[in-house]
């Protein structure tokens, strides 16, 4: 059965706070043997993909070549698509290379910018996209083609040169989609490569793998441990944990409607976590039973069961404003204000991955065709952490440009303090300038 919180219960913040918990992956010897295949993939290179994926993926692949999926592959899955299919894709390719445009045109910190003071010095920033990217996109329990969407064409939009995207591929067979939505992309390098070894692979470079500069993309918690120890080594997106939704709701929102939505989020994995808070304690009700109406008719009943009953949970608030406290304190993923007048709510919410206004705005389509990626800050770190974007794939150049006359009292001032530090390297390197 779900969870059922009340606010005015004296433990409810113990009862949330172990709700929220993420304790139950603490026993995974995780790191250890992400470890491990990271610094055998670091030392032997294809070998180990080789090795790796013939254990995880259950192949027996003899070549490394097996693992390279060429793009006649990819086309070919495209064309071969059926029509309404490929238009789905297609529209959601659109949607998201318009929006990463809109962003990539409307925000400042994106776009190169200098400026020349009186003593005619230029400062400024330049902006220039990355040139490789890695892209992982999980594939164990699902097909995800929107994964690859969602975080290829925003690098394609920023003006990354070589995107490489790896993807398990058990069995040793990649659903059509997948390719198809990897041709469509215009994905430059692919491989049936999954777990940490993939990350590992991306990280170093391989005789055959690429070496990028920055990896995106979700993952299970060995693809998010190998992301965290490679980390400095090359960039991340973030380090992701399981999916989350939390829905504000009120009576003008039809009960089967909020139970879909969390049905929506937990199908993900048995870790993904669905909240449902309301003032309405009938609605609630309402939304319980609709839970055990529409749970056997669903085919990825285990998973939403597990996720459901074990981490999802309906919880009774006093106002509005209470609500939103807690949803500041969770800081999800994803947040959806199915109220009226719901926009209202919006200059409240502090922390929230993507926030979905409305009743209408289901967050099912901000995985899919909306436009924002759906890569999120999860588990929190909404506090600090922002979706993925056109940004995520730029790197910042600061610009100092001194003139002869304008260097003098830039490096007087530079020469004192240098000399106040004890740096007297520092402190000469200025008082040359001074002699002109």
């Amino acid at each position: 059965m779900i969870n059922q919180l009340d606010f005015k219960d004296l433990d409810f913040t113990e009862k949330l706070g172990k709700l929220l918990g993420t304790s139950h992956l603490d026993s995974l010897d995780v790191e250890g043997v992400v470890k491990s295949i990271i610094g055998e993939v670091k030392l032997k290179g294809d070998e180990s993909l080789i090795s790796y994926t013939n254990k995880f993926d259950n192949v027996a692949c003899q070549n490394i070549n097996e693992l390279k999926v060429s793009k006649a592959e990819m086309r070919d899955a495209a064309d071969a698509l059926d029509p309404l299919v490929k238009d789905a894709l297609e529209t959601s390719i659109e949607r998201v290379k318009a929006y990463h445009l809109k962003q990539k045109e409307m925000s400042a910190p994106g776009q190169s910018w200098s400026f020349e003071d009186e003593q005619g010095n230029e400062f400024g920033q330049i902006v220039r996209s990355m040139n490789c990217v890695g892209v992982y996109v999980p594939g164990g329990k699902a097909a995800y083609p929107s994964s690859i969407v969602m975080t290829v064409v925003p690098a394609r939009v920023a003006g990354v040169s070589k995107v490489v995207l790896t993807v398990p591929a058990p069995g040793g067979e990649l659903s059509p989609i997948i390719l198809a939505a990897a041709h469509l992309c215009e994905v430059d390098e692919m491989y049936k490569l999954g777990g940490a070894q993939a990350i590992a692979a991306m990280a170093y470079g391989t005789e055959t793998v690429s070496r990028v500069d920055k990896i995106v993309g979700p993952g299970n918690i060995y693809v998010a441990t190998a992301k965290k120890i490679v980390f400095g080594d090359v960039g991340i997106d973030m380090i992701a944990g399981p999916s989350e939704v939390v829905i504000i709701a009120d009576s003008s929102t039809d009960p089967d409607w909020l139970a879909m939505d969390m049905f929506a989020q937990a199908e993900h994995d048995e870790l993904a976590q669905s909240i449902l808070i309301s003032t309405d304690s009938a609605l609630l009700l309402a939304v319980k039973e609709s839970i055990q109406k529409q749970l056997g008719d669903m085919k990825r009943r285990d998973i939403i069961e597990a996720s459901i009953f074990n981490r999802g949970a309906l919880i009774h608030v006093p106002t509005l404003e209470t609500a939103v406290e807690i949803v500041n304190q969770i800081a999800p993923e994803h947040l959806e204000l199915a109220i009226e007048n719901a926009e209202d709510l919006v200059p409240s919410i502090q922390h929230a991955g993507a926030i979905f206004v409305g009743r209408f705005s289901a967050e099912v389509v901000g995985d899919y065709t909306a436009g924002p990626s759906h890569v999120l800050p999860t588990s929190g770190t909404a506090r600090f952490a922002s979706p993925l974007g056109v940004n995520d794939f730029q790197v910042r150049s600061s610009l100092i440009h001194c003139s002869q006359g304008g260097a003098i009292e830039l490096s007087r001032a530079a020469a004192i303090i240098a000399t106040e530090e004890g740096l007297e390297a520092h402190g000469k390197s200025a008082e040359y300038r001074l002699r002109g």
